[in-house]
């Protein structure tokens, strides 16, 4: 098939990457987390490939919906919830679980005469985003425990600074949780990728929260592949990256010293050597702020950016001597290129890449 730019997705990887999380905590269910279309590695796709997953969540209601219309009735979770009745209405008709997080949801709770939901109550432990107060845990319990249109009621969190396993605020934040966990009779959840990985709160969960029910854990990033950690890549972690970004290249030429390459001629070549124009840029999800430098692979060698990327095109210095030719793929991030260490070149983490892949041309699904 042609192409300009794609992601290959490689499914056998996503699922590889899920037994791995999995088999850490057996005994832990698995919520996995497949917003933003699934890190940009496609919902349906990702969602299809992890069946074995206890549930889903998505960001939003029409997310969670795309799930429904692809076929798959699996448990789903709103982790923004709902802000209407309507919206409410349409969640519990369709069997999803409700993020509780705000004054309003209970409200829209308390009057709510359709299906009863599955709810998680969200408490603000430090990351002062979504969630309520710890020392309102009592009430807030006993008052969703007693709504009829509360089939199930589950305690979660979430952690500010997980991925830094040397910042003690995790450990703040676990304090504020227990208060509210200790003593619960149902299910918890707090473990984020880095949650997971890189903390022994998960080891023994009830012991260390004082729960009676099921620890849920919510892998993201690593999922696909990705360490949520500055330090690692996924492999360092025994994952498998499952996108591969790739574009071919479009032209070869030579290029003399001093020739001015890129709008607004932000790079200068030091010494005669050839530019490589390849089929990629930020129309694709290839960001505009990588910077000179970044490599890229081609032909078993990484090559530099030069000059400012344009909305379909990026160069490379190929050096003086080089052999490549258009129709060439180079790899942009993936295999031997971790998304991990190209993200830096753009002031960039790596979940904005990966999300931030447009699809210009459809990502090609794999199963290896």
């Amino acid at each position: 098939m042609s192409f300009g730019a794609r992601a290959t997705v490689r499914l056998g990887a996503l699922e590889h990457n899920f037994d791995q999380l999995r088999g850490r905590l057996p005994d832990a269910r698995v919520m996995v987390v497949v917003k933003a279309n699934a890190y940009g590695h496609g919902l349906v796709e990702s969602v299809r490939t992890l069946r074995k997953a206890d549930s889903f969540a998505v960001a939003r209601l029409v997310e969670g919906q795309r799930i429904r219309d692809a076929g798959f009735d699996d448990p789903v979770v709103l982790l923004s919830g709902v802000l209407t009745a309507s919206e409410l209405d349409e969640a519990a008709a369709s069997g999803f679980e409700i993020v509780v997080h705000c004054p309003l949801q209970l409200s829209l709770l308390a009057a709510h005469t359709g299906p009863a939901v599955v709810a998680w109550l969200k408490f603000d432990t430090g990351m002062t985003r979504l969630g309520f107060p710890p020392e309102a845990a009592e009430e807030l319990i006993e008052t969703l425990g007693s709504l009829p249109s509360v089939d199930e009621l589950r305690l979660m969190t979430h952690l500010a600074n997980a991925d830094d396993t040397g910042n003690a605020f995790t450990d703040e934040q676990m304090d504020r949780f227990r208060e509210v966990t200790r003593g619960f009779d149902g299910d918890v959840s707090f473990a984020n990728s880095p949650g997971m990985l890189g903390w022994e709160y998960c080891d023994d969960a009830r012991a260390a929260l004082g729960f009676k029910g099921d620890l849920w854990i919510r892998p993201g990033i690593a999922l696909y592949g990705i360490s949520p950690f500055a330090n690692a890549t996924g492999r360092d972690l025994g994952l498998k990256p499952v996108m591969q970004f790739e574009a071919r290249v479009l032209a070869v030429k030579p290029m003399s010293a001093g020739a001015k390459v890129g709008y607004t001629s932000a790079w200068t070549a030091p010494r005669d050597s050839t530019v490589g124009i390849i089929s990629a840029g930020y129309g694709d999800g290839y960001s505009r702020h990588f910077r000179n430098g970044t490599p890229v692979l081609l032909n078993g060698r990484r090559v530099p950016l030069i000059g400012k990327v344009s909305m379909d095109m990026l160069a490379v210095d190929l050096g003086p001597d080089a052999s490549d030719r258009p129709g060439d793929v180079a790899t942009l991030w993936g295999d031997e290129l971790p998304v991990e260490e190209i993200a830096p070149y753009a002031d960039a983490i790596p979940y904005e890449l990966v999300g931030g892949v447009t699809h210009r041309e459809a990502a090609l699904a794999v199963d290896d």
